[in-house]
């Protein structure tokens, strides 16, 4: 090896160590990574930022900005919600779900259809009565599998892509991977309904400091709109229908209260006192189409609306007084929106409720202002948790039509994947189906800094020759082999280091040196980075090789070890199964 193969070697090394140690985030290790190639001359002063230019930089990007919107969106939380009420195994459960996720993760980045099916999971494991470890491991896993389908469901098949085309001069289009990323797929969908058993049925995730102050019985005031389900429906019907997550307290019609008795007709302009949790009244008046009350005197640009939960405090001058006499929307710019009195069942309009200390309000009102509010008020903010009730979310499919046509538009060659996804996230933006504010906290920026540095680094294996080098010893090692059993040490190779780095630095490291391990063996590229992008897209031992399965750690209460459990035979599986379909549909000569 000449010195500068020793020194991109040493520095790729040094790297993974650094990976594997965890004591450094992965981004700032890329970060290290590039400097020492630049200090040490495998990468050039002139190539060191080449990465942050690179087209998978702004596919990544945009991909989690859509997945942001698509999830905003919550038509796949209506889906899910359809479903949920009409499954009650927890195997058809665990199908469903998991099933969904997969899927999902072929039109965005698994990562996010995970996110968005997380509290489906967690509300069918309160209705099973199961700990939600039994639903979350086997739906990182089938997120990971759903990835393999498409050109955008991972990370490593958008650089896979890459390579090809810079060998070939022909990219991976966006279903060249979906003959063998389906049947591994569904492969997954047959064993992980079953094989959750392997898990401990013990485990479960400590309580939040925000679910310790979980508060379940708010009030809000609502109107019924003419689009609205609920028109000509029963109180009991009402009830009935959202399977008694809410309760109607109280009943206005034409100014006058009247008592919401089971046999009560709603009718249009009726303003219903609605009372449950903040999710459950979340789902019931986006999907019952009512209108909050006070939507009209806040700004409807969405970006600048959010919500906060807080305690009124004792010496707060909400205390003791109501909001129509405080005048928070005339004076302070904001709603009241819901209120929960511990030990006590609120019947009143929001606007005449006399509050008192202790009080769990939730405020509606420009994001920017809220804490001042907050303090003006002498109100104290709860543990932070996510409220969607009154955040301005706008429940429409422009998302999935803006995705779908991105996603035609490169299939059928007509548009650059990188122009395409870039001006897909603009639009959601643009369009307002994402606010500016919510689509930059979408974008895992520790990711994107991690693909711009190790770009140039994982590149100075080739410059250097030493991708060329690794690859002829494989080679050696391999000529023995036949076909498949080339394209398996491949995969295998790719599955067993990706669990100590992130999955896109694996690709980074191994697909160069895989088509070079193919053109010594003489067989055609396509077979091998399929072989790395699977292996690489698969990481089912670790909590640390894949940002799916760090999410689910925490809410399942998982113990390192727990994945290995359910990983390793599913790893297995991919190995045996996902071998015979890369060589079916792409032939190594």
């Amino acid at each position: 090896m000449t010195l500068p193969q020793i020194l991109s070697v040493t520095v790729l090394t040094a790297m993974m160590g650094l990976f594997i140690w965890g004591r450094f985030r992965y981004d700032v290790v890329a970060v290290m990574a590039l400097l020492a190639g630049v200090a040490t001359g495998v990468v050039s002063p002139k190539a060191a930022f080449t990465g942050f230019s690179d087209d998978i930089v702004i596919i990544v990007g945009s991909a989690l900005v859509l997945s942001g919107a698509v999830q905003r969106s919550g038509m796949i939380d209506r889906m899910m919600l359809f479903l949920q009420k009409r499954v009650k195994r927890v195997e058809t459960q665990l199908l469903v779900l998991t099933a969904s996720v997969g899927f999902a993760s072929a039109l965005v980045k698994n990562i996010g259809a995970l996110a968005m099916m997380i509290p489906v999971a967690f509300q069918m494991s309160k209705r099973s009565n199961i700990a939600p470890s039994a639903f979350l491991m086997p739906m990182s896993f089938a997120s990971l599998l759903g990835g393999l389908m498409t050109l955008i469901g991972t990370s490593p098949n958008i650089i896979v892509s890459r390579v090809r085309e810079e060998m070939t001069g022909e990219p991976f289009r966006m279903f060249d991977y979906l003959p063998v990323g389906l049947g591994l797929t569904l492969i997954g969908l047959v064993f992980l309904p079953l094989g959750y058993r392997l898990l401990p049925r013990d485990r479960r995730a400590a309580p939040t400091l925000g679910e310790a102050l979980d508060i379940q019985d708010y009030v809000t005031e609502v109107r019924i709109s003419p689009r609205s389900p609920a028109v000509d429906e029963t109180v009991s019907e009402f009830i009935t229908r959202h399977e008694h997550e809410v309760t109607i307290t109280n009943l206005i019609r034409e100014g006058n209260r009247s008592a919401p008795f089971p046999d009560t007709v709603l009718r249009v302009e009726d303003i219903l006192i609605l009372g449950g949790s903040p999710d459950s009244l979340e789902r019931v008046i986006a999907g019952d189409r009512l209108e909050l009350e006070g939507r009209e005197t806040i700004s409807d640009n969405g970006s600048d609306i959010g919500v906060i939960e807080a305690v009124v405090g004792t010496d707060s001058p909400l205390v003791h007084r109501t909001a129509s006499r405080m005048q928070l929307r005339e004076r302070f710019g904001v709603n009241l929106i819901a209120v929960s009195r511990q030990g006590e069942r609120l019947v009143r309009r929001l606007g005449n409720i006399m509050l008192s200390a202790g009080d769990v309000i939730v405020l509606q009102g420009p994001l920017d202002l809220l804490p001042e509010r907050l303090r003006d008020l002498g109100c104290l903010p709860l543990a932070e948790r996510s409220l969607k009730l009154g955040s301005n979310a706008r429940r429409t499919v422009l998302p999935l039509l803006i995705l779908g046509a991105a996603m035609i538009a490169t299939a059928l060659g007509l548009i650059p994947v990188a122009v395409a996804f870039f001006a897909a996230a603009g639009l959601v933006v643009i369009t307002g189906a994402l606010p500016v504010r919510e689509a930059y906290s979408h974008v895992e920026w520790p990711i994107l800094i991690m693909l711009g540095a190790l770009i140039p680094v994982s590149d100075s294996l080739r410059t250097t020759g030493a991708s060329d080098l690794i690859g002829e010893h494989l080679s050696v090692f391999a000529s023995t082999l036949p076909p498949w059993g080339a394209v398996m040490l491949i995969m295998g190779a790719a599955m067993a280091v990706t669990p100590f780095l992130n999955n896109a630095a694996t690709v980074l490291v191994m697909a160069p040196i895989a088509a070079t391990f193919a053109t010594g063996l003489g067989y055609r590229p396509e077979p091998f980075l399929m072989a790395t992008a699977v292996g690489a897209g698969c990481d089912f031992l670790t909590p640390i090789g894949h940002q799916c399965n760090t999410l689910v750690m925490g809410p399942g209460g998982y113990k390192f070890g727990d994945y290995a459990r359910l990983g390793a035979p599913l790893s297995v599986l991919v190995l045996l199964c996902g071998t015979p379909l890369i060589m079916w549909f792409w032939p190594a000569v």
